[in-house]
């Protein structure tokens, strides 16, 4: 399917704009140029209500942002780790899409404001995001009101921390599902998707490569923490929620890591999303393609949570 003119036309106009890759200057240029995209994007639809608080760990508190969602009941609870490779990003610069998260699928999310590198290199931003995870199923309680199901999501490099966390917790969580917007699982830049998408696009093979060489040493790239794939048994983690974009490096990896979860029997539901490139889960108010998904992901994650504790309460001996 031919890239989506609206996202076309977006990257014409940073193209005239002169605007440089992420990874053409200093770690905290490429976050001021996350942060100024925020107008553009607008704003989220509207939460029950936001509270920010902090999270204790092993290397002190991290921030985070708990989104209520709408109504008077939360199945669950929504850990949301957001994407920048490992370097960019924090809460606000993913409101919009935490917001449609609560406001669609009736389950709180907690955004985590993880350290990044390379001030704090892997695995720091590993360890906030397993210090918050078990922090959330702590406190779940306490945070939503109710004995409600844990979630874990993320987008890109975030979805990466998800699931790397979710599998080296998974005797210690009872997550309902883990919801993945094109996470990195792999290091390696050969696949046909990076060969194919690798320049003119929102992210880069050189991107790409600038992010893993802030984050980890590259004798480090290859180890399971920072590359899933190649973890060599992937059984016992949760059910996952997997979109792939099209116009994306990353579109391989998440397509395999998919397969190797099905093959380690695990349930996943893959979202092949045609036309757009990575970064679209934002992108909600300019690409009707791209609500449809995200939209899609909040129903998989109210579905997960309400089917887990349906089956949690169900009497001992009734049907499954």
């Amino acid at each position: 399917m031919a890239l989506h003119p609206t996202v076309q036309k977006m990257i014409e106009g940073a193209r005239a704009a002169g605007r440089p890759a992420l990874s053409a200057g200093s770690p905290q240029q490429a976050r001021d140029m996350v942060a100024a995209i925020r107008g553009a994007l607008g704003t989220g639809p509207e939460v029950g209500s936001i509270r920010d608080l902090s999270i204790p760990g092993r290397a002190g508190r991290t921030a985070a942002r708990l989104y209520r969602a709408p109504g008077e009941s939360e199945p669950g609870l929504v850990v949301y780790l957001h994407g920048g490779g490992w370097l960019c990003g924090c809460i606000d610069d993913f409101d919009i899409l935490t917001r449609a998260l609560a406001a669609q699928s009736g389950c709180a999310v907690l955004s985590v404001d993880y350290r990044l590198a390379p001030e704090h290199p892997f695995p720091a931003g590993l360890e906030d995001a397993e210090d918050a995870l078990l922090w959330a199923q702590a406190q779940l309680q306490d945070l939503i009101g109710s004995a409600g199901r844990l979630v874990v999501a993320g987008d890109s490099a975030g979805a990466n921390l998800a699931t790397v966390a979710a599998f080296r917790l998974r005797h210690r969580l009872n997550l309902a599902l883990q919801c993945l917007f094109y996470p990195v699982t792999d290091s390696n830049f050969s696949r046909p998707s990076y060969l194919a998408h690798g320049q003119g696009l929102p992210l880069t093979t050189a991107d790409m490569e600038w992010f893993f060489a802030h984050y980890a040493p590259q004798t480090l790239w290859k180890h399971p923490d920072i590359a899933p794939l190649q973890t060599p048994d992937l059984s016992g983690c949760a059910p996952a929620w997997i979109a792939a974009a099209e116009y994306d490096v990353l579109h391989d990896e998440a397509i395999e890591y998919a397969e190797r979860l099905r093959d380690a029997g695990i349930p996943v539901t893959l979202e092949r999303v045609e036309g757009l490139p990575h970064g679209f889960a934002r992108m909600i108010n300019l690409l009707a393609p791209a609500a449809s998904v995200v939209n899609a992901a909040a129903h998989e994650i109210r579905r997960r949570c309400t089917e887990a504790l349906v089956s949690r309460q169900a009497p001992s001996g009734a049907d499954s």
